[in-house]
């Protein structure tokens, strides 16, 4: 199993709503994405609620193999999210692992 989690922050210059929208635009873009690339365990995407957290936006998803995440990037579904993704926020975490 391959693991693929990403966090961002907003861009400074969103408001308190625009972050709202950016979040479900971003939650409900990824998330549905479980349902179009095989090999693809789980996605989840959680949008911070908690003043410790230093990112606004996690991915948290996991795969079959290291080739199901690699077809889950290049796949349209997920270029098309990117696209929405780095226009709404200004930098990008993210860590791979397998087990």
């Amino acid at each position: 199993m391959v693991h693929h989690i990403v966090c961002w922050n907003f861009k400074e210059e969103l408001s308190k709503e625009e972050r709202i929208i950016a979040g479900n635009q971003i939650k409900e873009k990824l998330e549905s994405i479980q349902n179009c690339v095989e090999g693809v365990v789980s996605i989840q995407v959680n949008i911070n609620e908690m003043p410790s957290s230093n990112r606004d936006v996690a991915l948290i998803s996991s795969f079959e193999s290291v080739e199901a995440l690699n077809a889950y990037q290049i796949s349209p579904e997920h270029v098309e999210a990117g696209k929405y993704i780095k226009s709404v926020v200004c930098d990008r975490a993210c860590f791979d692992y397998q087990d």
